[in-house]
């Protein structure tokens, strides 16, 4: 009996080579994610959508540096912007990007406290906020 002979079904990602392209996105998409301010950002879009004086006063930063990483965050994609008057609210861009921030926090919570690994997709809310 060989190890082949018991292989699980692959997902259409391990089934087939990456593009470079995709590499590339998922790279960008990650990298964004690496600051702490844009993380703290889409942790808040979780909650709904919100308009930069809402995150600013949430993340603790000043105006411009917030306005600066939201339009990083839309230009990658992660968020996106509507206009509602003369105020811009922003939100998290799809349900990809919304379980990719969820599912980084879970870990992240995971790593630094005693709880436990056991959440399911959908079933708990996102992981609390740290005090700043």
């Amino acid at each position: 009996m060989y190890a082949r002979d018991n292989v699980a079904g692959a997902s259409d990602l391990q089934q087939h080579s990456l593009s470079d392209a995709v590499v590339q996105s998922a790279t960008t998409t990650l990298g964004m994610l690496a600051d702490a301010t844009r993380l703290r950002l889409m942790a808040c879009l979780l909650d709904g959508d919100q308009d930069v004086t809402a995150l600013t006063a949430a993340v603790g930063a000043a105006r411009p540096a917030v306005s600066q990483h939201l339009g990083k965050l839309r230009l990658a994609g992660l968020v996106t912007m509507r206009r509602d008057g003369r105020r811009a609210r922003y939100s998290v861009a799809d349900p990809h990007v919304r379980r990719l921030v969820t599912e980084a926090l879970y870990t992240a919570e995971h790593r630094v406290t005693d709880h436990p690994a056991h959440h399911v997709a959908g079933e708990a809310d996102p992981p609390a906020r740290a005090p700043r």
